[in-house]
């Protein structure tokens, strides 16, 4: 079971990335990622009630911290990204993404699997590189700056999965709605200063909040679209942009509700696994919604995932 909800919950993941990418032709992605926080923020507060959990300091405060190190995390991701090239940094990011939870989990935590278990997370790895290629992107060497940065996403992207699992059992969506709370809070914060840097420059206050180059749609955990931003699809207004913002957090914090009960009732390692696979669910959605090609590569990718989950499942 928490296999299948952190299978699941990739795929949602993926199809956040997919709304916050199409929004951010639109939006600076900063301002995307802040309005997704904000709706997500709302989704989880009204969830809380009906999932029920205890607001204790320290599950507050473990959230909190979550929060901040999602924040860390697009700050870093979007650095790399504008260095390129996302061919490279992109796998590159998601599989030490994978890789420092699951070996927290291994090595730390005493999470102990059944040697398809083990055969499983080796399945899962590869398929996270090849579900995360990037077709048509130009392969060149990325810079030593570019893959630290690429290497610290990655790690603070594994962390904000480190930190939710430290969280009590009977926490409910309170660890959430702390992260969640916190990332508004320093998004917003930062989409303030943009607008009154454009202001004090002489432009009107919402230019700060149009799309800039580099267009990268993320979400408030620090994923993001990186393959369908300003390809041609789908025409997005502003107003459309703004819904999909909006529509962007709650499937973000869909997702993350689906992580937490799988961590809840699942060893992190595998949930670390298999919630790094989270490109499935954009390449689906755009294959369907915007009639793009999937690789054969990515063909691959999607077959090792459902194999891996098999695996991971059975361990």
């Amino acid at each position: 079971m928490s296999a299948a909800l952190a299978l699941i919950g990739a795929l949602v993941y993926g199809s956040a990335d997919f709304l916050g990418g199409l929004a951010a032709r639109r939006l600076r992605s900063i301002f995307v990622t802040a309005v997704a926080a904000l709706s997500g923020l709302v989704a989880l507060v009204l969830a809380q009630p009906v999932i029920g959990g205890s607001w204790t300091g320290l599950d507050l405060a473990w959230g909190a911290l979550a929060g901040v190190v999602g924040v860390v995390a697009i700050a870093l991701l979007y650095a790399c990204l504008a260095l390129g090239p996302m061919s490279i940094l992109s796998p590159l990011t998601a599989v030490v993404s994978a890789v420092a939870p699951m070996l927290w989990g291994l090595l730390v935590k005493g999470d102990a699997l059944e040697p398809i278990g083990y055969a499983g997370l080796a399945v899962a790895l590869v398929a996270v590189v090849l579900v995360g290629f990037v077709p048509g992107e130009k392969v060149v060497r990325p810079s030593a700056r570019a893959l630290a940065m690429a290497v610290g996403a990655g790690l603070a992207i594994g962390a904000f999965l480190i930190i939710v699992d430290q969280t009590s059992g009977d926490s409910g969506l309170v660890p959430l709605i702390a992260s969640r709370a916190t990332s508004t809070v320093v998004t917003a914060g930062i989409v303030a200063v943009l607008a009154v840097t454009a202001v004090r420059r002489g432009a009107p206050a919402r230019s700060a909040l149009e799309s800039a180059a580099p267009a990268l749609g993320a979400t408030p955990s620090g994923r993001a679209d990186l393959e369908h931003v300003g390809m041609n699809g789908i025409p997005v207004s502003l107003r459309r942009a703004w819904w999909l913002a909006i529509a962007c957090g709650v499937a973000d914090a869909a997702a993350n509700a689906l992580m937490l009960l799988a961590l809840r009732i699942g060893e992190l390692a595998v949930v670390s696994a298999l919630t790094a696979l989270y490109p499935a669910g954009t390449i689906l959605l755009a294959a369907v919604v915007l009639r793009e090609r999937v690789a054969a590569v990515q063909w691959i990718g999607l077959a090792l995932a459902l194999a891996a989950g098999g695996m991971l499942a059975a361990a």
